[in-house]
């Protein structure tokens, strides 16, 4: 079969939904027909298929070897793309609301890896037409690490570990500044400073509390239009 025909039947398996055939018949095509468009073109599909099946290690695995071999692709942005899209857990609070887990309290590396793949789209093709979707998913991972570090610092702090608890709420500062987490964070602060006897550190942090959520208040007394999941944090 010509590679064109090949590639033809293999696109139509992934149209379709049959992403495992497709991947096999994409494997075969790439076999006999390793250099070219086509060949190209196969393994960005084959990224698709996997992520597509739920596979986000071989979707991901295949996304890279597209970026190392084909870096000057034209469509090499959609590879960083979807090395985002397989490690984004866009489902969050349908998780929380069927499972009863704080998502914040899982590791975050599959966060941190989304949030490092968009942030590479991003400063390599910022007219990419995927960069747009992947600053609001940024925005969205942000706020997720930075509530995933108000988790830790909180659990330091029942346990009595206040520096430790001083040092994760500094992070969520100094890492995630635009994150409404920050409130939270300048709290936790206060309260292992005062639980320390350094009277001084927790006046400061609750004056910057008391100036932010000032800020907050008057921030929100204007009303502002509905947004969706992926916007809330922006």
């Amino acid at each position: 079969m010509p590679v064109n025909e090949l590639y033809q039947e293999a696109k139509e398996e992934l149209d379709g939904g049959g992403y495992e055939q497709a991947i096999k018949i994409y494997d075969a095509l790439q076999s006999r027909f390793p250099y070219g468009r086509y060949a190209q073109q196969a393994l960005l599909d084959t990224a698709y298929a996997y992520y597509r099946q739920g596979e986000a290690a071989l979707a991901i695995s295949a996304a890279e070897r597209f970026i190392k071999q084909y870096p000057n692709n034209a469509h090499v942005d959609y590879a960083y793309y979807l090395k985002g899209l397989a490690n984004f857990n866009g489902e969050l609070g349908i998780l929380r609301a069927l499972g009863g887990q704080d998502p914040t309290e899982r590791d975050p590396k599959a966060a941190q890896d989304s949030f490092a793949a968009f942030n590479d789209l991003v400063t390599r093709f910022p007219g990419s037409k995927y960069a747009p979707d992947s600053i609001l998913r940024m925005q969205y991972l942000s706020n997720s690490l930075a509530q995933y570090e108000l988790h830790v610092a909180r659990y330091y702090l029942r346990r009595g570990a206040y520096i430790a608890a001083t040092n994760r709420a500094q992070d969520v500062l100094s890492q995630y500044p635009n994150s409404p987490s920050t409130r939270d964070a300048l709290e936790i602060m206060a309260q292992a400073y005062d639980a320390m006897g350094m009277t001084d550190l927790r006046d400061d942090a609750r004056r910057v509390l008391a100036k932010n959520s000032d800020a907050a208040a008057l921030s929100t007394s204007k009303k502002q239009p509905e947004k969706s999941w992926w916007q809330i944090w922006k």
